[in-house]
């Protein structure tokens, strides 16, 4: 191996151990939405600021739905990959401190993915229910949503992620009915016979495409809009 081999392969492996350190320090994402939640400021008199909190599928939901975000108070703080206990880390900082009316919460099937390491469906709920928490300690309304469908994960195959999926959404549901919080069933009017997503509401089985959303909207706004009034 000649010494101009040997070096490029010790920058390659420098940009890596960069690369990868950097996301280590940054484990919740926070310098994602930092900039624009500075320009947001604010909101403006009369403004109900609504925060929809999220993994891919929320962040997937501007770029496939643009229309739907277009011209309201809908503040889009969905963050690929991203499991509860990230965004319970961001939460202050991508919801608290933006000060919205709601905040909609769709999370944990990264979890059940195990994106950051195992977790127990106990562990997801806790993560939730100290979103939820902080959320209400500032005047925030709540919406609940209900993990959506899951028969396989295309990344990580073999796991049955249907059932914990099922079981969660319980456990989201009957807390949801005790807080008095707003609770949104996307599970029920997406799953097929297999307890997934079918694939003309989701190319690849978890993430909707735009037929997808398009049934996921006006659930979510009339939960929206029970928040409001409360």
């Amino acid at each position: 191996m000649n010494q101009i081999f040997k070096n490029r392969i010790m920058a390659v492996a420098l940009l890596f151990s960069s690369f990868f350190s950097a996301q280590a320090q940054d484990w919740p994402n926070l310098k994602k939405y930092q900039e624009e939640n500075a320009k947001l400021g604010a909101p403006a008199a009369g403004e109900k600021r609504i925060v929809f909190m999220g993994n891919s599928i929320t962040e997937f939901w501007k770029a496939n739905r643009p229309e739907f975000f277009s011209g309201r108070p809908y503040i889009n703080r969905g963050i690929s990959g991203q499991t509860t206990p990230q965004m319970l880390v961001r939460f202050h900082q991508d919801v608290v401190a933006l000060r919205p009316k709601v905040v909609v919460l769709l999370c944990g099937i990264n979890d059940i993915a195990g994106n950051t390491g195992p977790s127990t469906l106990e562990m997801i709920e806790n993560n939730i229910q100290s979103m939820a928490e902080i959320a209400r300690a500032n005047k925030i309304s709540v919406v609940l949503s209900s993990v959506l469908p899951a028969y396989d994960f295309p990344w990580k195959p073999g796991l049955e992620p249907a059932g914990k999926v099922i079981e969660l959404n319980k456990w989201i549901r009957s807390y949801a009915e005790a807080h008095k919080l707003e609770y949104v069933d996307y599970f029920s009017a997406m799953k097929d016979e297999r307890n997934g997503l079918p694939k003309h509401l989701a190319d690849d089985g978890i993430h909707p495409n735009k037929a997808g959303y398009a049934i996921m909207e006006p659930l979510v706004e009339k939960a929206i809009a029970k928040a409001i009034r409360k």
